[in-house]
């Protein structure tokens, strides 16, 4: 029978298509992942892995294989998940993703605030795209994530936990700042600042940048907010922010000044997502519960007195 090991390298050799890098993900050295592979072949009697090519392919059966492997990796993680969480309450390491146009700013104060509750649970916090971190969901390398909706995929939970507003930031000195009610035709021709287009940032900004007659600026793509914010304050363009972050202590409002539209309702909804069926659902709803609580009270302007402790 195929060990857990071998199962794992196949997967990381689907997932990286390369020797090297599939053996410097599950940390062994590539002869050794090399071999471990034709051992898997040889018991199971059939070739998994096409070596003809300069790329690296699975064989169709490979390919399948693979994918059941990943299942098979899956439900063995949930067991060690029961078995670390038997104990009850919240503890152990929470593989926690989350995209960088909402961790910096709101994940500080919550991780803060769920320690002292929580002392035994820790978060390995992870930043990166939702979309990909959606197929680590499913293949049990996160727990659970936060991001922008709309998540297109199957065989997870959405839990939503809260809308912000997303507001037109222009350097100061832009003609319109300061202005009331600025007309949103005033905005037509404008160039917006955004991320790179696997963001949902970005395809949001797309598409306000649309219904505005605007466009986003493609050779000035930023990295983070952050950088977005530092750019539109040194006049290469406008860009879209969300509240929370221009709220944020962090963050001065003399870099950027926040445009006054008439009629300006723009906003994101955000949700935690993790996988249908996973061992600790339950503790990760407390969870979500706990920043929808932890958002509501920040929003009220109580940021100590709120959040409902975890249980």
């Amino acid at each position: 029978m195929p060990s857990l090991r071998q199962l794992e390298y196949l997967v990381a050799l689907d997932d990286h298509r390369h020797f090297g890098r599939a053996a410097y993900a599950v940390h062994v050295s590539q002869p050794t992942l090399s071999q471990q592979l034709r051992t898997l072949e040889a018991r199971l009697g059939a070739s998994l892995i096409d070596r003809s090519g300069h790329d690296v392919q699975l064989t169709p059966l490979g390919r399948d294989i693979a994918e059941r492997a990943r299942q098979v990796l899956v439900r063995v993680r949930d067991l060690a998940d029961l078995a670390r969480r038997a104990g009850g309450g919240l503890g152990g390491t929470l593989r926690f993703g989350i995209t960088p146009t909402l961790g910096p700013y709101l994940m500080p104060p919550i991780v803060a605030r769920l320690h002292r509750q929580q002392p035994d649970l820790r978060l390995h916090i992870r930043e990166g795209i939702p979309d990909n971190q959606v197929r680590e969901i499913l293949r049990g390398e996160l727990d659970m994530m936060l991001c922008p909706l709309p998540i297109d995929a199957s065989g997870i939970v959405v839990e939503p936990l809260f809308t912000e507003r997303l507001f037109v930031v222009a350097p100061p000195d832009h003609p319109l700042a300061g202005q009331r009610d600025v007309p949103a035709d005033a905005l037509k021709g404008e160039g917006f600042l955004t991320l790179d287009r696997r963001h949902h940032y970005h395809r949001q900004t797309r598409a306000i940048c649309d219904s505005l007659g605007a466009h986003i600026l493609h050779d000035y793509e930023g990295t983070s907010l952050d950088s977005i914010r530092q750019m539109v304050g040194s006049g290469i363009g406008l860009a879209l922010l969300p509240e929370r972050y221009l709220a944020s202590e962090l963050h001065s409002a003399e870099v950027v000044s926040p445009l006054d539209i008439a009629g300006w309702n723009a906003q994101r909804s955000i949700a935690a997502i993790w996988r249908d069926g996973a061992a600790f659902a339950d503790g990760l709803r407390t969870i979500a519960a706990f920043i929808q609580q932890f958002v509501a009270d920040a929003a009220d302007g109580a940021p100590e007195s709120g959040a409902s402790a975890i249980r």
